[in-house]
């Protein structure tokens, strides 16, 4: 069967509806598909396997139990820094689709990286990327080269179907990127390691400069190999996870790394902003996760630990990496933390349902259900 038919019938497939059962027993509808396909770029937060196939020991693998646990279907390690599902399988559900598209290296290694490509999308997220090169080099698929490796797969969905298609594909595609955490991470230990306590206005001015200006590169090649519609997920509160909490006394956020997201994230809005009226036909749809984590009571949503890792070990469950031996809390639901950075399977399911149409205190300038249904 040619990729065309192939295309075509996915495509009428994915008009009915169907239905999915997490393991936490939520019952999420899965509509027709809003758009034709998703392409994934980003870290662990997205990643669904990438590093499972990159080589060397500094490369993080989510490939081991108890990652998967509850990952409906097999319950299986699956390279998601989760229980289960991570949040760009859940934005994947609700714009239809069954989870996040594959794996760039699955889907090379199977030999079908341009029929899902063309039919359903690709993931090309990586865990330990940054937005800059630098941010643990040698560990990962940085954003830049995560753009390349898409470039190289335009070039060949082209040679199958041809650059007509393949444009009208993209310019109604939805492009997730979700990626910068890392690279405060790094931040803050350089800072460490130079004995700071707190960064200077150059040391400030030169990362943030550094920051946007590779932001900007990539959405702009993006653009130009044909992407029109960008979901963005902002840098949430990076001073909150357990393995920064852990390292305070009283277990409290890091304050100042928080602010330190929050002034890039404010950077990022300006830079989205201004891009849009350059770049004709470019829409796009900022996710808050700073202000969702922020504003919203982990209580009030039935969380019953806000502040420590499910899956780990010592104080807080963040003195230990998530392997098999591990604690393991008994109520994976009810902490918003999987390991000691992640977020559990129920809190990703959570915040991508308010970036897709929840208050639009969360998103902006338009949700991503708007984003996808914009013609």
């Amino acid at each position: 069967m040619g990729y065309g038919l192939v295309a075509m019938k996915v495509l009428v497939l994915s008009s009915m509806v169907l239905s999915v059962v997490v393991a936490s027993g939520v019952e999420l509808p899965v509509q027709r598909r809003r758009v034709p396909a998703m392409y994934v770029f980003g870290d662990s937060t997205l990643d669904v396997g990438n590093n499972n196939h990159l080589e060397g020991e500094q490369v993080p693998r989510a490939n081991k139990p108890y990652y998967g646990i509850d990952l409906p279907g097999s319950g299986k390690p699956t390279g998601r820094f989760s229980n289960g599902y991570n949040v760009a399988d859940f934005v994947a559900k609700n714009l239809g689709f069954e989870k996040s598209p594959l794996a760039y290296m699955v889907l090379k290694a199977r030999n079908y990286l341009i029929p899902s490509a063309i039919t359903r999308g690709v993931s090309y997220a990586s865990a330990g990327a940054g937005i800059l090169d630098s941010t643990n080099a040698g560990g990962n698929i940085p954003l830049s080269q995560q753009v390349r490796l898409f470039e190289s797969t335009k070039a060949a969905m082209e040679s199958k179907v041809g650059p007509r298609a393949v444009s009208q594909l993209l310019s109604k595609s939805f492009f997730l990127i979700g990626v910068g955490s890392n690279d405060f991470f790094a931040f803050a230990t350089a800072l460490a390691k130079q004995n700071k306590t707190a960064a200077t206005q150059s040391d400030l001015a030169a990362f943030y400069g550094s920051l946007i200006s590779n932001y900007s590169s990539a959405i702009t090649e993006l653009y130009k190999l044909g992407a029109r519609k960008f979901g963005i997920i902002n840098v949430g509160t990076v001073g909150c996870v357990p393995i920064v909490r852990v390292l305070n006394a009283t277990g409290g956020c890091a304050d100042g790394l928080n602010q330190l997201a929050a002034g890039f994230d404010g950077f990022l809005n300006s830079l989205l902003a201004g891009l849009a009226p350059k770049l004709p036909g470019l829409a796009y749809s900022i996710a808050d996760s700073f202000g969702f984590a922020a504003r919203t009571d982990p209580l009030s949503l039935g969380f019953v630990s806000q502040d420590s890792a499910c899956c780990g070990g010592g104080r807080l469950g963040a003195e230990a990496d998530c392997l098999p031996g591990a604690k393991l809390c008994a109520d994976r639901d009810r902490f918003l933390f999987w390991d000691r950075v992640h977020p559990s399977q129920r809190a990703a399911m959570l915040s991508a349902q308010a970036y897709y149409d929840g208050p639009a205190e969360f998103t902006a300038p338009i949700n991503f259900k708007q984003l996808a249904d914009k013609s």
